[in-house]
C-alpha cells in the first residue's frame, strides 16, 4: 500500500487500520524509499506501510489490547531479551538472579515473579509452566530470538474468551516471522565480555519458504566476586507453505543455557562493608536450562489450529537466607524441573446473524484447547557447593512426578449493533485434572472445572474518539503439589491444601483519542479481584497461595509523531493493591507490588525513511515497592536512562547502546525477610534484600544484509 501525505506518524494508531480497535493499540511501521540505492533527496513523501494481516475490524474487544511490529521490538536499547515486554504499556521487566533465569515482571500492581498471573505464548505454545520447580507460572523468554519476532500481541484484563490460565493481569503472544526481507548477520560487542551473534537466513523449498535463525551469546556480568559466564545458544528453524486456502507453519526450536548467579543480597552486608554493591554472599549458585520444541500452526480466514510438543528442564541453585536454617552447611538449595508438554488448539470463526444486528460484520468464534504436562521430576533439595547433601536422601526436601491435564472450550462473539456500537460476549469452560506421585502423605489427585463469562461494549463517539467498557471472569491454577499436600515436608506439621483453580473478576473502562496522524492518546480505569493471591516467598524460592485481594488503577499512554523525523511517547500507570480480608498480626498491603510505573522516550531520525542516523533516549521509573504487609519499609525508587545512536544503510547498520546512562545505583528488585550471616543471632535478622541494577554499560552492534 502506498500513501502520500504531509506528515505521517512512525507509528499508526489502531483507528487508521480499523476504526477504534484499541485504546492502546499502535502499529509501528517500517519506511523504505522506492529505490533504496538511489541518491537521497529531501524527504520523499511516498512510503511503504507494512501492517499486520492479523489486524481485522472487531478483533480487539477492550481498551487494553495492542499490537507491536517485530521490527520495532529490536529498535529500543535493551539489557535483556525479556525487556521486549516493556512495549506493553505499564509493564516493567527486571531480574533478581542470574541472566539465564526467567525475568521478574511487574504489571497492574502485581509482582508477577516469573509468570503467575501473566500468560505468555510463542507461536501458539504456552510459556508459563504449571507446578514448576521455581514457582507456579514460571515464564522464561530467553529462548526467543528478538530479530525473529514478527509481532507482539498484548492484552490486559480478564475479557478474552480464548485466553485461560495465568491471564488475570494480562498476557502477551509472540509470533515468528514467515518471511525475511533479506538475510542478516548481527554482531554485538560489549563490556564484561558481552558477545552476541545472530544470523537469519531464508530460502525457497518447493512451494514454501524455510527460515533459519541462530543466536549465540556470552556474558560475564559486572559482579565483583563471580563470573556470570553466560553461554546461551538458540536456534529457530521454520518452514511456511500454502495449504488449502491458508498457510501452514512448522517450527523447531532449540535452546540451551548455563550461568552463575548474582542473587539478591542483604542491605546490611553492603552497609557493613562485608561485600560491596556488586558482591555476593554465596558465590556458588547458578543454573542450567534447556528447551526443545516442535510446533505446527495452520491459519486461514475461518480456521486456526495449532499443535505443539515441548521438552524443557531447569536446574537452579539459590541461597536467599544464607545460614538461617543450617548454620553449619548453609541454606543453599536446588530446584529441579524436568518435563514434557503436549497440547493444541482448534478454532473457527463464522459470520453471525442475530435479531440485534443491523449492520454487517458480526462474527462468532468457537474453539477448544488441550494441554498435558508430563513432569518426570519436580524437586527441592538441600545442597552445599552445588552438591546435594548426603547420600541417603536426607537432602531431599520434596521430590515428585506430576501429570497435569487441562481441557477448555470457548466461544467469543462480536455483535455489530450499529455502525458505531458493538457488543462482545464470550465464555469458556476449563477442566483440570492433576495427579501427584511423591511422598505418600502428600501424593494424590485432584480435579476441578470452572465457567468464565466475558462481556464488552465498544462505542465510536466520533471519528477520533472511541470508548470501551468490559467485565470478565478469569482464573489461575495453583501448583498441583499444593492441592494434594497434607503435611509440610520441612516441619512435618499438618497443612491445608489449596484449591486447584482460583477465580478472578475484572472490570474496565477506557477511551482512545487519535487523529490518525500526529497523536494517539489513551486512558483506562480498571479493577481486579482475586480469590487468592500467588505470592513469591523470597526465603524459599517458590510461590504459594495467599489471601484474597483487590486492585484498582488507572493507565495513560500517549504517542506523538511530531514530524517525519521526531517521535515521542509516554506511558504511566498507578495501582492500589490490597488484601481484601483481615488477618491478625498482618497488614493489608500486598508484598512486591509497585504503585507507580512510568516509561517515556523520544527518537529523532535523520531521514523520514529511517535511513541515516537516529538518536533514541528512553527513561523508566518504578516507584518504591511494597515489601511488607504494613508498608513500613520503603525501598528506594528506580530511575534509569538508556540511549542509542544508530546509523542505518540499505545494506548495513551500526549502533551504539549505552544502558543505565547515569550509572544509577538503583535496585532491580526488593524483598524484606529474615536471613542470617555468620555471627548473627540464630533467629536471623529481618532486612531488605535487593538485586542491584547493572552499572552503566556500552554495547556496539554491527549488522549486514545480504
Amino acid at each position: 500500500m502506498y500513501l502520500r501525505c504531509a506528515q505521517l506518524p512512525l507509528r499508526f494508531s489502531s483507528v487508521s487500520i480499523a476504526l477504534a480497535l484499541s485504546s492502546t493499540l499502535f502499529i509501528p511501521v517500517s519506511y523504505a524509499l522506492d529505490d533504496p540505492d538511489a541518491v537521497p533527496e529531501p524527504d520523499i513523501e511516498r512510503i511503504r506501510i507494512q501492517g499486520s494481516t492479523q489486524t481485522q475490524s472487531g478483533q480487539f474487544v477492550s481498551a487494553s489490547q495492542g499490537w507491536v511490529s517485530g521490527d520495532t521490538l529490536v529498535e529500543r536499547p535493551m539489557l535483556r531479551t525479556g525487556e521486549m515486554l516493556e512495549f506493553i504499556p505499564g509493564m516493567m521487566v527486571t531480574q533478581h538472579s542470574g541472566s539465564g533465569k526467567a525475568n521478574q515482571y511487574f504489571l497492574r500492581g502485581f509482582n508477577l515473579d516469573h509468570g503467575t498471573d501473566f500468560a505468555v505464548s510463542v507461536d501458539g505454545m504456552p510459556v508459563n509452566m504449571r507446578s514448576h520447580g521455581h514457582g507456579q507460572g514460571y515464564s522464561d523468554l530467553n529462548f526467543v530470538i528478538p530479530e525473529m519476532v514478527d509481532n507482539l500481541s498484548y492484552f490486559k484484563g480478564t475479557y478474552y474468551a480464548n485466553i485461560g490460565d495465568f491471564s488475570s493481569a494480562g498476557g502477551a503472544y509472540f509470533s515468528s516471522k514467515d518471511s525475511l526481507e533479506s538475510n542478516q548477520l548481527l554482531v554485538t560487542l560489549g563490556e564484561n565480555n558481552y558477545r552476541r551473534a545472530v544470523t537469519l537466513n531464508s530460502t525457497s523449498i518447493g512451494k514454501g519458504t524455510a527460515i533459519a535463525a541462530l543466536e549465540y551469546q556470552t556474558y560475564d556480568g559486572p559482579w565483583t566476586d563471580i563470573n556470570e559466564d553466560i553461554k546461551k545458544k538458540n536456534a529457530n528453524l521454520r518452514y511456511i507453505v500454502p495449504l488449502f486456502d491458508g498457510k501452514l507453519a512448522v517450527s523447531g526450536m532449540a535452546y540451551e543455557n548455563n550461568w552463575n548467579s548474582a542473587d539478591q543480597v542483604p542491605a546490611r552486608a553492603i552497609e557493613s562493608g562485608l561485600i560491596d554493591r556488586l558482591g555476593s554472599i554465596d558465590t556458588q549458585v547458578g543454573g542450567d536450562s534447556s528447551r526443545y520444541s516442535l510446533s505446527a500452526q495452520y491459519s486461514s480466514d475461518t480456521i486456526n489450529a495449532s499443535l505443539y510438543a515441548i521438552d524443557t528442564d531447569l536446574t537452579l541453585f539459590s541461597n536467599f537466607t544464607y545460614f538461617l536454617d543450617n548454620p553449619d552447611m548453609g541454606d543453599q538449595f536446588e530446584q529441579a524441573d524436568d518435563r514434557k508438554i503436549y497440547g493444541g488448539e482448534l478454532s473457527t470463526t463464522l459470520p453471525l446473524s442475530t435479531p440485534f444486528t443491523v449492520v454487517e460484520g458480526s462474527s462468532i468464534t468457537l474453539g477448544g484447547q488441550w494441554r498435558y504436562d508430563d513432569i518426570d521430576n519436580v524437586g527441592l533439595y538441600r545442597t552445599q557447593d552445588l552438591q546435594r547433601i548426603g547420600t541417603n536422601g536426607e537432602g531431599i526436601i520434596r521430590e515428585d512426578a506430576i501429570e497435569s491435564s487441562s481441557y477448555a472450550a470457548f466461544v467469543q462473539s462480536t455483535i455489530m449493533l450499529s455502525d458505531a456500537l458493538s457488543l462482545s460476549l464470550g465464555g469458556r469452560y476449563d477442566y483440570f485434572d492433576v495427579e501427584v506421585d511423591g511422598q505418600s502423605e502428600n501424593s494424590g489427585s485432584e480435579s476441578d472445572g470452572m465457567f468464565s463469562l466475558k462481556a464488552g461494549l465498544k462505542y465510536r463517539v466520533t471519528d477520533t474518539v472511541t470508548t470501551f467498557a468490559n467485565i470478565g471472569q478469569g482464573y489461575h491454577s495453583n501448583d498441583a503439589r499444593g492441592t494434594t499436600i497434607t503435611q509440610d515436608p520441612i516441619t512435618g506439621e499438618a497443612v491445608e491444601p489449596a484449591p486447584l483453580l482460583v477465580r478472578s473478576l475484572g472490570y474496565e473502562t477506557g477511551i482512545n483519542w487519535t487523529d490518525d496522524k500526529t497523536y494517539n492518546i489513551s486512558a483506562a480505569l480498571w479493577q481486579l479481584e482475586l480469590d487468592s493471591e500467588l505470592v513469591y516467598v523470597g526465603d524459599a524460592g517458590f510461590t504459594e497461595a495467599s489471601r484474597p485481594s483487590k486492585r484498582y488503577g488507572v493507565e495513560l499512554s500517549a504517542y506523538y509523531w511530531l514530524s517525519h523525523h521526531l517521535t515521542a511517547d509516554v506511558e504511566a500507570a498507578y495501582t492500589k493493591a490490597r488484601f481484601s480480608d483481615t488477618v491478625d498480626g498482618e497488614g493489608d498491603h500486598i508484598d512486591g507490588t509497585v504503585p507507580v510505573v512510568v516509561s517515556a522516550g523520544a527518537t529523532w531520525y535523520q531521514r523520514s525513511n529511517q535511513k541515516g542516523f537516529s538518536y533514541t533516549l528512553r527513561a523508566r521509573y518504578l516507584s518504591s515497592r511494597t515489601v511488607d504487609s504494613f508498608d513500613v519499609i520503603e525501598p528506594p525508587s528506580t530511575f534509569l536512562l538508556n540511549t542509542q545512536v544508530a546509523y542505518q544503510h540499505s545494506d548495513w547498520q551500526v549502533g551504539l547502546e549505552v544502558l543505565n546512562l547515569l550509572d544509577n545505583d538503583a535496585h532491580d528488585i526488593d524483598y524484606y525477610y529474615a536471613s542470617r550471616l555468620p555471627g548473627e543471632p540464630e533467629e536471623g535478622v529481618e532486612d531488605l534484600h535487593y538485586h542491584p541494577v547493572e552499572p552503566r554499560t556500552v554495547r556496539l552492534t554491527f549488522g549486514i544484509k545480504y
